[in-house]
């Protein structure tokens, strides 16, 4: 996998995390809303599940959040910015 797509995901799973917190869930939580275990959950958030998210499993996260899927896909520039520092070092 390219170190775009590596970021990209780490990113979805750092939005994940944060969307997490702030509803005041624990990823066990999350997890036994949406359908998978703690230790899938943790490899999303940490940006190395498989190196893959499915669209369905991102349509049940974001409804497990209660957010639009699109929240989790979507940067900003300065977030697009930080892929082309990490990619640069």
């Amino acid at each position: 996998m390219d170190g775009r797509k590596a970021i990209i995901f780490k990113q979805i799973g750092a939005k994940i995390a944060y969307y997490r917190t702030l509803r005041g869930l624990h990823q066990v939580d999350l997890a036994n809303k949406i359908g998978v275990s703690k230790s899938v959950l943790s490899r999303i958030e940490r940006g190395k599940y498989n190196n893959n998210i499915s669209v369905s499993l991102l349509l049940d996260i974001a409804d497990g959040l209660q957010i639009d899927m699109a929240m989790l896909v979507t940067f900003n520039e300065q977030e697009k910015q930080m892929w082309w520092n990490e990619l640069k070092d």
